[in-house]
């Protein structure tokens, strides 16, 4: 195999990760690479995407910022956002908030929720007084 072309395996992992997100999640195109085992190939998830001839959820790969990849205003981002919207995803000119709306990494975080947050100690603020040397207050004559 030369370099640079591509396996049906690696299509094959691209389409599966693509089918196994979640309806009302979202997932980068370099996420998606990732999961299927080929950091780096961002630009092949694209690929994909456009060569594929099985329906995929499609709508819900966005670029790394959480924005669509088509222009404003086209009819691939009207349906897209049209789309995620069904979801209930909410799409804000083009972009969505992926701390919310991405597709979890962690899959007790995705079953049960975040983990409760740790009980912080409680700790003496420090007096700036402190952190100063203390001035001599009594009056010094500077006569000799």
């Amino acid at each position: 195999m030369k370099s640079g072309t591509v396996s049906k395996p690696d299509y094959e992992a691209i389409k599966r990760v693509i089918a196994s997100i979640p309806r009302g999640r979202v997932s980068s195109y370099g996420e998606i690479a990732q999961r299927a085992g080929l950091p780096g190939r961002a630009r092949l998830v694209g690929k994909v995407l456009g060569d594929s001839d099985v329906e995929l959820p499609w709508h819900r790969v966005l670029r790394s910022s959480g924005q669509t990849a088509f222009p404003p205003g086209s009819r691939g981002f009207r349906e897209q956002s049209q789309r995620l919207r069904t979801e209930g995803v909410v799409v804000v000119n083009g972009r969505v908030n992926v701390q919310i709306y991405g597709w979890q990494r962690d899959l007790d975080a995705e079953l049960w929720g975040p983990p409760p947050a740790s009980p912080r100690k409680s700790t003496p603020k420090k007096s700036h007084a402190a952190a100063k040397p203390a001035r001599n207050t009594k009056a010094v004559s500077h006569r000799r």
